[in-house]
């Protein structure tokens, strides 16, 4: 459990630890980052990894000078597609598999994420994009059969850039903002929070939905 709070602390404290990062490691940190963005979107059993509240930070920094703005965001735009590309090919890969279940998936998520895709179709692999653990497993199941290679591609480099850009910028040009920067764990927190609401208001409302039925 100790990992949990340390994992929390890492979130909520995102400022204190990527200073202190980027001191001890210079340039590798953008190594680290692209491992996380990477990983974040590139495997199913990572969905706890940082995201927006990361890629907002870093942009901060970048403000500050502590990092390329240039570098930083060709570097997690590319983690962030070929993350989703991994996790795509996962998905295909299990796809006859996944019949019989997947031990190492949890159900309620595949699920979850299913509704998207019967919701909003193609479009899924953009909208979730900016939704945490369900972006992990949109492409997953866009693998599983859900979509087509090319049609997948098209929406993941489309929503790739869009994703990492929107929040690397937005943390460029408003992180530093005096009530921004003297309430970044606040404004961390609010990322988290907003990011999180609309798979949770879904998943409720999918239940909401079979209700009803099961009632009957």
């Amino acid at each position: 459990m100790d990992w949990i709070f340390a994992l929390v602390d890492f979130i909520i404290h995102i400022d204190v630890h990527l200073d202190q990062i980027i001191r001890n490691y210079g340039a590798w940190t953008y190594t680290l980052l692209f491992l996380i963005i990477f990983a974040e979107t590139g495997f199913v059993v990572t969905p706890f990894l940082p995201g927006d509240s990361l890629l907002f930070a870093a942009g901060a920094f970048a403000a500050r000078g502590s990092l390329h703005l240039a570098t930083l965001f060709v570097a997690l735009s590319i983690a962030a597609v070929v993350g989703n590309i991994v996790n795509y090919s996962i998905g295909h890969f299990l796809a006859p598999r996944a019949e019989r279940g997947l031990r190492f998936v949890k159900h309620e998520h595949l699920e979850r994420t299913h509704a998207f895709y019967e919701k909003y179709g193609g479009i899924t692999i953009v909208i979730t994009r900016f939704m945490p653990i369900v972006r992990t497993f949109a492409p997953f199941v866009a693998g599983l059969g859900a979509m087509s290679y090319h049609r997948f591609m098209a929406d993941n480099l489309f929503g790739g850039v869009l994703w990492v850009g929107l929040f690397v910028f937005a943390g460029y040009f408003f992180g530093n903002i005096p009530v921004v920067a003297d309430n970044f764990t606040l404004v961390i927190m609010a990322i988290v929070v907003i990011s999180v609401l609309p798979p949770i208001v879904e998943y409720l409302r999918q239940r909401g939905r079979k209700t009803p039925e099961a009632d009957s």
